[in-house]
């Protein structure tokens, strides 16, 4: 039988014995049982001791989640020789009814449209070497009616698009009377913003320097200078991405005029007739051209020169082009690490996927404050919890699965149950082999165990 409890001991220091003991068997529930993981579904897996009030108790009690990740990570998961680095994104649950804590609209890209649900923003620490996200903390995203207030203006305040240029009146011409420097570099930051940076700043103090991070992952909403700018006051380098139209410009390398300040913008970067010497290297798959470009250039809405680095990937029997531009704050890092770290921020969307699929993130029905945040938190550590799991699994057969993962633990709790039936237990060695072959029916990748019953 697999084993939980013995996991959750890194626990002691910030959970009560009986809550970390309840943890442990709704974990062991989640993992075994099949649907929809809900209050009512885990009661009924979790066995003696696992009652729907127990259930409900563990769901209304105030766990420090945050700790709780850290600790996990920590004691099983964290490998010295890695190296790490923290992503963060927004996830959108669909959700229905009036009374959940937070509902509201937001967009999902999976729908393409604002839906009815809750929003959370996790971070994640996401290890290079074995290219897997760990979640550390998450967070819902409750709107303020000051917030939909102020969105709602800005919506209002967009001038409307003439119905033809030519109908439209000329923008003045020059800087306005009076008009005085401004720093860039002095941003106000946005709700959301102000946010994330109360959340990653909580998780730095709680590293404490243990895993050093230096590159902050955000996704292209990101790709503005407040995010820049929110990443730097953090002590972490943006690595994000911009519009593909985004006006940069090359450094400018010309002689001084002899007056007025020295120009810095150069000649307008042109996507589809980029210098060779910023070529960094191109690849060839099938009929398929990579090209890779890197450059330090200036955007006007950024106080400081960007690291950017373009691909372009062209068919080579058609010429359809298609450019993605990425950035960093770093100005010394690599073309080839820039575009991996880059790549590699996606997999807390996997991290996402899994949440909802398996460990009920799109599932549970709670709706107070403390119930939602408890669903949510454990959904994600469940994520930790099974991938802790798989690591020994994947030693007897590398392609396990988390789908393997609870028909093993099924097909356990099935023999178990009809065992404790028995007037006599088998002989060990039949109980053994009733138990390989019980729990590798619904296994897609089976392995044997010797496991024990009792």
């Amino acid at each position: 039988m697999i084993e939980i409890l013995p996991l959750f001991e890194s626990f002691a220091p910030v959970l009560r014995a009986t809550t970390s003991k309840q943890m442990s068997r709704i974990a062991l529930a989640m993992i075994a049982m099949s649907g929809r993981v809900t209050m009512l579904g885990i009661s009924r897996w979790a066995g003696a001791g696992g009652s729907y009030r127990t259930v409900q108790r563990f769901f209304s009690t105030v766990i420090p989640w945050a700790s709780l990740f850290w600790l996990f990570f920590r004691t099983h998961l964290y490998r010295c020789e890695e190296v790490y680095l923290l992503a963060g994104d927004e996830v959108v649950v669909t959700k229905a009814g009036k009374a959940t804590h937070g509902l509201d609209r937001f967009f999902a890209s999976l729908y393409g449209k604002a839906v009815p649900g809750l929003a959370f923003f996790a971070l994640s620490l996401v290890s290079v070497q074995a290219r897997h996200a760990f979640p550390m903390a998450i967070e819902q995203i409750l709107r303020s009616a000051a917030d939909k207030a102020a969105s709602k203006a800005k919506a209002v305040a967009q001038p409307a698009k003439p119905a033809h240029p030519k109908s439209s009146q000329k923008a003045p011409v020059g800087r306005p009377k009076g008009s005085k420097n401004k720093c860039k570099a002095e941003v106000q930051l946005t709700p959301e913003l102000l946010r994330i940076q109360v959340l990653v700043a909580a998780l730095l103090q709680r590293i404490a320097g243990f895993v050093p991070l230096t590159y902050l992952l955000l996704d292209g909403h990101f790709g503005n200078h407040n995010a820049y700018q929110m990443a730097r006051q953090s002590n972490l380098h943006l690595i994000s991405k911009l519009r593909n139209d985004s006006a940069l410009y090359f450094p400018y390398t010309g002689a001084y005029a002899g007056h007025g300040p020295h120009r810095k913008y150069g000649d307008k970067v042109d996507y589809r007739h980029l210098p060779d010497q910023y070529r960094q290297a191109t690849h060839l798959n099938g009929r398929i051209q990579t090209c890779f470009y890197q450059a330090a250039l200036w955007h006007k809405q950024f106080a400081q020169p960007l690291n950017v680095v373009i691909t372009i990937k062209t068919h080579l029997d058609t010429h359809a082009r298609a450019h993605v531009v990425l950035f960093s704050s770093d100005l010394a890092l690599t073309y080839d690490k820039l575009f991996d770290y880059y790549c590699l921020r996606f997999q807390i969307e996997f991290n996402f996927r899994d949440a909802k699929q398996f460990w009920g993130l799109e599932d549970f029905m709670n709706i107070a404050p403390t119930a939602v945040t408890n669903a949510a938190n454990l959904s994600l550590f469940m994520v930790n919890l099974s991938y802790r799991l798989l690591l020994d699994l994947r030693r007897l057969q590398p392609a396990f699965s988390v789908l393997d993962l609870k028909a093993l633990t099924r097909g356990y709790r099935y023999v178990t149950e009809t065992i404790q039936l028995l007037p006599q237990k088998p002989d060990p060695f039949l109980l053994t082999q009733i138990c390989n072959q019980v729990a590798a029916l619904g296994q897609i990748h089976p392995t044997q165990l010797v496991p024990d019953p009792t």
